[in-house]
């Protein structure tokens, strides 16, 4: 089946892309291989989107989903199993083997979690581990929890967490945070623990999180802390395996994109966390979402 654009990720920038292309008439597909939303959909409380004072993260992933679907384009879910983006059609093969084509083809990636890279990361990662604080914080009630990292993202789960759990401690291997004002005000005057100088070693326990071994960048001496659970929140790394060995440039992982969003291939589009940029934001990524729109619109537009 041949469609104008095939949008590879439902986050806030392929979701976005999808409004402006489906609403501009251009028959629309956004392939996403979990659930619509991306990385907002961890967010319990967002407070940096225009229009909303506060909204939770699913309420606006559910929003714009109905949007883009309102606005005629077509979302499956499904995952990729290779793409040939070089020819004037490009080809799409999903994992359900599905042969696709596109005029167009707009990458909205996004990125993962950042692992630790520590002993019993990966062990207890779902037993104990976890990388998002919305989706695991209600199963530590009464529990201890340390948060890992420093940024506005570990800042926020920290104080979500608070909700549930009886302790909880912010691991930070700086002497400052890298968060903005408010979020870092609002840490400091509550209850929560903050180990600065500090970094996460180890992850120990039995079938489940016990431990962490905790090394003091100032003193160089490492304490075993007990714990429940770790959250990490130590920032993210592009989604873009698939590209490797590609034409498509990137930067250390990140698709390197103009002002238009196109990449280096003629059709090719990129928006959001995965292109190579300085602000990622959900705002920035919408922005990236219609500015891709409106050029794919005027490009395909040209070529009939």
């Amino acid at each position: 089946m041949t469609y104008d654009v095939i949008i590879i990720g439902g986050g806030i920038g392929g979701l976005t892309t999808a409004i402006y292309t489906a609403r501009a008439g251009l028959k629309t597909l956004v392939i996403e291989s979990k659930l619509t939303g991306g990385q907002m959909l961890s967010t319990y409380e967002i407070e940096n989107y225009p229009g909303y004072k506060t909204i939770s993260g699913q309420e606006l992933a559910l929003t714009i989903t109905e949007q883009a679907e309102s606005s005629g384009a077509v979302i499956s879910y499904d995952g990729i199993k290779s793409l040939d983006l070089v020819d004037d059609i490009k080809r799409v093969v999903t994992d359900y083997d599905r042969e696709l084509e596109a005029r167009c083809v707009v990458l909205a990636l996004g990125a993962e979690p950042r692992r630790l890279g520590v002993n019993g990361e990966e062990e207890y990662t779902g037993r104990g581990v976890s990388y998002c604080a919305t989706c695991d914080g209600s199963f530590f009630k009464g529990k201890e929890v340390a948060v890992v990292g420093g940024g506005n993202t570990a800042l926020e789960d920290a104080l979500y967490l608070m909700r549930f759990a009886k302790r909880v401690r912010i691991i930070h291997r700086r002497d400052e945070f890298r968060s903005i004002g408010v979020l870092a005000e609002r840490v400091k005057e509550s209850n929560i623990e903050i180990m600065y100088d500090a970094e996460v070693t180890g992850i120990y326990g039995d079938k489940k999180v016990g431990e962490i071994a905790v090394l003091d960048k100032k003193s160089a001496t490492e304490a075993r802390i007990s714990i429940d659970g770790v959250f990490v929140a130590i920032g993210q790394t592009p989604s873009t395996e698939i590209l490797k060995g590609s034409a498509i440039e990137m930067n250390n992982g990140y698709i390197v994109v103009n002002k238009r969003m196109e990449t280096n291939i003629e059709g090719v589009y990129a928006v959001g966390d995965a292109t190579d940029k300085e602000v990622r934001q959900l705002v920035t990524a919408a922005a990236d979402g219609a500015v891709a729109g409106y050029h794919i619109s005027e490009y395909l537009m040209r070529k009939n």
